[in-house]
């Protein structure tokens, strides 16, 4: 069930890496090329509907997804190796996934916002029930059950901001970068439930099955990351 592509030409098993659209790919590819790993030419290409990359290591292929499909490739065998967030870690917690390697790129940080001017008034320490729009309900109703908190949340997938200027809800959780978009529809962070950053993640079963494969590479970025002068971090 959790079985891996095969390279039909030498009968050896490759690996699969899962990256995320976006940003974040921007941020691995240094990466990935310091450890030796350079995708073929259509993978530059933004245009191509292509969604899966030879590279030129024979024993790896990339496939390129939605940074939240990125665990569930990883957590069911179809790819071995996948970068994800913290946020995304947490919302899925899925067992099946190993996060040894913070790779310090992809920082952000998940948030509750709410309209600037509800804030003036407002004191979340006074909560008792809020009802929020996120893409990550999971995470929210966990963060607000420890502080007794009960949370009814909206599940959207983008727009967020949207929801308090159209009455859906008045509080949102959404990954917050430079706060350039909450401010410029109204909003401000009120809390932070916690700091992202990318991971590389591996599948148990494969690092177990595979350990001198999938570990090597594990290793290699490990390496890549250990070398990154402190300002590119």
């Amino acid at each position: 069930m959790n079985a891996s592509p095969t390279d039909m030409k030498g009968g050896d098993t490759k690996l699969v890496m899962a990256l995320p659209k976006g940003r974040i790919l921007k941020e691995v590819m240094p990466l990935l090329l310091a450890a030796g790993i350079e995708p073929e030419a259509e993978f530059a290409n933004e245009d191509s509907r292509k969604l899966r990359f030879a590279t030129s290591q024979p024993d790896i292929e990339l496939i390129r997804v939605r940074s939240f499909d990125v665990a569930t490739f990883v957590a069911f065998g179809a790819a071995q190796l996948g970068v994800a967030g913290n946020d995304v870690l947490m919302e899925f917690d899925f067992p099946e996934i190993y996060a040894p390697l913070d790779l310090d790129i992809g920082h952000c940080r998940l948030s509750v916002a709410e309209p600037a001017e509800l804030s003036k008034s407002d004191d979340p320490k006074r909560w008792s029930h809020v009802r929020v729009a996120t893409k990550y309900p999971h995470v929210t109703q966990k963060y607000f059950a420890a502080r007794g908190v009960q949370a009814e949340c909206i599940k959207l997938n983008g727009a967020m901001e949207l929801a308090p200027t159209l009455g859906l809800c008045r509080r949102i959780v959404d990954l917050v970068s430079t706060g350039a978009t909450l401010k410029a529809n109204g909003l401000v962070e009120v809390e932070v439930i916690a700091q992202v950053t990318s991971r590389l993640v591996v599948n148990r079963a494969a690092l177990k099955t595979r350990p001198e494969q999938v570990g090597g590479w594990l290793e290699k970025f490990r390496a890549v990351v250990e070398k990154r002068p402190v300002h590119a971090r």
